[in-house]
């Protein structure tokens, strides 16, 4: 099973400086671009089979653009959400670093912030979807996600098997598109937060 892995295009909280997570900001007219290109590049070398998306409308955006381009089924899965960052959802960074700042000894990865959900519980609920995908498709199947920063990080270690503890940061730029395959017992990394299609 091939999975591309494919962020969102540029939202307009991008351009607020504000935290993001389940804000539900549209696209700006420069991520319905990258979007456009990305779902160009992706039709002409995959043969993308099923979409899954997040619901959040960046996302799910983004994930109609591919759809239309590549003629394929589109599934919404809530699980695919980024982060839920509770109060700090749409708070302009400046006024989250008054009211809400980080604890300089971090967070235990148990806690969550007020409203929203802890490390552990994000890393759960995407250990969830990547379980359903995995069983829920066929091993020749090329699928594609449409998600999020975060979700994307966890989705890469958890297909990694590296622990939340050892989790490696990964960044994802917007439309960026990573490429890992399930082949029997191994997992194949071709190459990851690739962008030459805004080139």
């Amino acid at each position: 099973m091939k999975l591309l892995i494919i962020r969102h295009g540029e939202s307009q909280a991008d351009l607020l400086d504000v935290h993001e997570g389940r804000a539900d900001y549209p696209l700006t007219e420069t991520g319905l671009d990258q979007a456009k290109k990305m779902a160009n590049y992706i039709s002409a070398h995959f043969n993308v089979e099923f979409i899954i998306a997040s619901p959040l409308q960046r996302a799910q955006k983004t994930a109609e653009i591919l759809r239309d381009k590549c003629n394929c089924e589109l599934k919404v899965e809530p699980d695919l959400m980024e982060y839920n960052n509770g109060v700090l959802a749409g708070m302009s960074r400046k006024e989250a670093a008054i009211k809400y700042p980080y604890p300089k000894e971090g967070r235990a990865m148990h806690v969550a912030i007020e409203g929203g959900e802890s490390e552990i519980d994000f890393r759960y609920r995407v250990e969830r979807i990547l379980s359903k995908i995995q069983s829920g498709y066929k091993e020749d199947e090329c699928i594609a996600i449409v998600a999020h920063g975060g979700t994307i990080m966890n989705l890469l270690n958890c297909a990694m098997n590296i622990s939340l503890a050892n989790s490696i940061k990964t960044f994802t730029d917007d439309t960026g598109i990573h490429l890992i395959e399930f082949k029997e017992q191994d997992i194949f990394i071709h190459f990851l937060n690739s962008t030459k299609h805004l080139d």
